[in-house]
């Protein structure tokens, strides 16, 4: 009866390609992860500590929620900004935004 049907065998296994073939994308993916998500990110955050570490009595800043002041008191974890004549508000270091060039307040 063979003459007529083939017999079906089964097809052998494929040969294991190894554990670290199976890897390789996840490692590209988090090396794509790294270098545009992760890295600037800790960039930005090093650059933002640095600023608020060289802040200075009489610097003109800009606050996260967009005041526009003068620091006329410097302490451990909150300063001091002058909005207007006789107008103080104390803020937290870590609420400025970024430092203004000197001459900003009067021209606004």
């Amino acid at each position: 009866m063979e003459f007529f049907i083939q017999s079906a065998w089964a097809e052998s296994a494929p040969a294991d390609g190894g554990g670290f073939m199976s890897l390789i994308p996840l490692i590209i993916l988090f090396v794509v992860f790294y270098f545009l998500l992760i890295r600037p990110q800790t960039k930005r955050m090093k650059e933002h500590k640095q600023m608020v570490d060289s802040l200075a009595k009489g610097d003109e800043i800009v606050t996260n929620g967009g005041l526009l002041g003068k620091i006329i008191n410097i302490g451990d974890n909150f300063i001091v900004i002058e909005l207007a004549p006789n107008l103080e508000v104390k803020i937290q270091r870590q609420a400025v935004a970024s430092v203004m060039p000197k001459g900003t307040l009067k021209t606004s």
